[in-house]
């Protein structure tokens, strides 16, 4: 006994300076009753209490962030990796193609589709490997029959981020194992996700529950990790992740009538914390928030003080007092923003121009500025622009001019 119990102490000690195994999705079995929380969940105008370390609410049609926590922090993102991993191959391959999945691909730990050497399998069926059950050794096959190797793949990867505008966002590899240089935030995580999602392969990649993939002609069935998907309402995407680094997340999209969302939560302590913030910040956005019709109210407003300001300007040396004003082409981007309820009543936009303007005035330059207020708080600003050309007077409108407040003698004996 004292040797079986020294034995072990021995066995101890050599495994402890050895880091635990790290991995990168849901492989712990803990298991959420999703609908339980969704019954239980509460929804109020109060900001939700989270464990989440850092989470973003971004709205699809305007890009505006509609709740935030250290959204902008750089964190670890586990297997959200994956879905730059997706977009970059559905962008740079075709689909169909049978690929052969090499030694160093099996080989790759943590959560597996369960690929063995020599395997034939399409790009397809790796993508949903890589996306539903979140396989690693599927990330690698992708990532080596894309680029010939991972670090030539993470090259394809941080270029496309560097193509949307993710400073903040690093990749080392395509299935998000933990490394310091491998790392992203929960905003620039939504604003990759928001672009993906208008690809029509990674949307319905994303938004499948199970699928078969067939590996060397043999079946196999598949179930998404995200246990959100098909369970809360209007959910149609994305992805899950794990790993010790990076705790546990959640990349979810969600759609209920006109409005779309995606929610990002990163750094749970718990699958179950997971689901719960998650549930939370969708419930929370769909109750407290609606779409306002900002193109139509900065146009209305313009259009009434314009009516009301016919006489305003007072232009110097112009041909013309009567000039028009537009609001600059960026207002198309805003057709609608989300705003809260009870803050639509208080909307609000002021107008900042010089009434005194030099000639020429040119078409399309830019005199003031078009604001919008919700309460107190700015949150659109528009430039202005003329809608009219007034040129500068010369000798010939001087001419016309004196004639007109100084008629000639001859004028006088006709009238």
């Amino acid at each position: 006994m004292k040797k079986f119990l020294s034995k072990l102490l021995i066995i101890f000690i050599f495994l402890l300076p050895f880091p635990s195994f790290v991995l990168a999705d849901d492989l712990e079995e803990e298991s959420v009753d999703v609908a339980a929380e969704i019954e239980s969940s509460t929804v109020s105008t109060k900001l939700p209490e989270l464990n989440s370390r850092s989470c973003v609410v971004l709205d699809r049609i305007s890009g505006s962030i509609l709740f935030g926590k250290n959204e902008k922090n750089q964190v670890k993102m586990a297997s959200t990796t994956k879905i730059m991993t997706a977009i970059v191959v559905i962008e740079n391959t075709t689909l169909d193609r049978t690929v052969e999945v090499s030694k160093k691909a099996a080989g790759t730990g943590g959560s597996r589709l369960g690929l063995k050497t020599g395997d034939k399998i399409t790009i397809r069926d790796l993508l949903y490997g890589l996306m539903l059950c979140s396989g690693n050794d599927a990330a690698v096959c992708l990532a080596e029959s894309m680029a010939g190797s991972v670090p030539e793949f993470a090259n394809l990867m941080n270029t496309k981020a560097q193509e949307l505008g993710l400073t903040n966002t690093h990749f080392e590899s395509p299935h998000g194992l933990d490394s310091d240089g491998h790392y992203t935030t929960a905003y620039e995580l939504a604003l990759l996700s928001n672009y993906a999602l208008k690809n029509a392969d990674f949307l319905t990649l994303v938004g499948t529950k199970n699928y078969t993939v067939t590996i060397n002609g043999s079946p196999k069935n598949l179930s998404n990790t995200n246990e959100l998907l098909g369970v809360l309402d209007g959910v149609y995407g994305i992805k899950t992740g794990f790993t010790n680094g990076a705790n546990r997340c959640l990349v979810t999209a969600c759609k209920r009538g006109n409005m779309d969302i995606i929610c990002v939560v990163l750094g749970a302590d718990t699958k179950n914390f997971r689901t719960k913030d998650s549930i939370k910040l969708i419930e929370y956005t769909f109750k407290n928030y609606e779409y306002f019709d900002l193109k139509g109210f900065a146009s209305n407003y313009l259009a009434e003080w314009q009516k009301n300001n016919t006489n305003f300007f007072l232009i110097e040396k112009g041909t013309s007092n009567h000039l028009s004003l537009k609001v600059d082409k960026s207002l198309e981007d805003y057709s609608v923003i989300p705003v809260k309820k009870d803050l639509i009543s208080n909307m609000k936009a002021t107008i900042t121009i010089e009434p005194t303007l030099q000639a020429p005035v040119e078409e399309d330059a830019c005199l003031g500025k078009l604001s919008i207020f919700s309460g107190e708080t700015n949150i659109a600003e528009f430039d202005l622009l003329s809608s009219t050309h007034i040129r500068k007077n010369n000798m010939f409108d001087y001419l016309l001019n004196f004639f007109k407040f100084y008629p000639s003698p001859l004028e006088d004996a006709l009238f």
